[in-house]
């Protein structure tokens, strides 16, 4: 691999966090619970020792089950933690969909949100504006777009977040799960430029529960299990596993 090329490189990442416990409904559990601090602190890994190196224009679909750690490893490449331990290096722009709605003003219209969230991401006050009539125009909302976005669906906010991103035109393009929310039309609008993407040698990390969508977007996929990376192959052969992890028999001839 040539120096440089990588986009995502982790090394021995582990991310802990403090577990959240009841809280006290009285004053004598208040010292109870004071004198017994030391005792029920609580740690949890929700990432333990993973190692990995994505190159520049690699489509990686990350796949396991809810609590694997999938969404805690796209939140550490967008930098929204910082690793307990290990190194995490992350060349690059990036445009991370990890939660509907996230950067959104909820008071704000779709058009004050579209400037919000071009400036997050990097863009300029005049390159917002640029884009700001492609930007609509793929979301789709129609008059919607100068009404708050609290009155926007889940399929709303999806269609105005993925625009602005994919106007942004990130070097690594981070998505999580989102596309599941809206109809299929604009779902295929989305899976088009996601292949826009992939043809311009742009970095695409994909987490989803539909394996489908997996096996369509990506060459190469991580399979998390309890926080750790337990395979790292094509795709074909590490959704067989998981699968099987699952509980679904997969037959031995379509594995590769």
């Amino acid at each position: 691999m040539p120096y440089g090329s990588e986009s995502i490189e982790f090394q021995n990442v582990v991310q802990r966090f403090r577990r959240i416990r009841e809280r006290p409904d009285t004053l004598r559990e208040v010292f109870a619970k004071i004198v017994r601090r030391r005792r029920q602190l609580q740690v949890f890994e929700a990432v333990k020792q993973v190692t990995f190196v994505i190159s520049k224009g690699e489509t990686v679909g990350l796949i396991g089950r809810n609590g694997s750690g999938k969404s805690t490893i796209l939140k550490i490449v967008a930098g929204v933690y910082a690793p307990s331990e290990g190194q995490v290096k992350v060349r690059g722009t990036i445009a991370p969909l990890i939660e509907l709605g996230a950067g959104f003003h909820h008071e704000l219209t779709g058009r004050e949100n579209i400037l919000l969230n071009g400036l997050l991401l990097g863009l300029t006050r005049r390159q917002v504006r640029e884009r700001e009539e492609s930007i609509i125009e793929f979301a789709e909302l129609g008059d919607f777009i100068d009404s708050p976005v609290k009155q926007y669906s889940s399929g709303m906010y999806m269609r105005l977040a993925f625009s602005v991103a994919a106007e942004v035109d990130p070097d690594i393009l981070i998505i999580d799960e989102i596309l599941g929310v809206g109809d299929a039309g604009f779902q295929e609008k989305c899976f088009d430029r996601i292949e826009r993407f992939r043809r311009a040698g742009k970095t695409i990390l994909f987490v989803s529960h539909s394996m489908d969508n997996v096996r369509k977007l990506c060459d190469r996929v991580l399979l998390l299990h309890a926080g750790r990376l337990v395979e790292d192959g094509s795709s074909d052969r590490v959704i067989a596993l998981y699968e099987e992890i699952l509980g679904n028999r997969v037959p031995e001839a379509t594995r590769k």
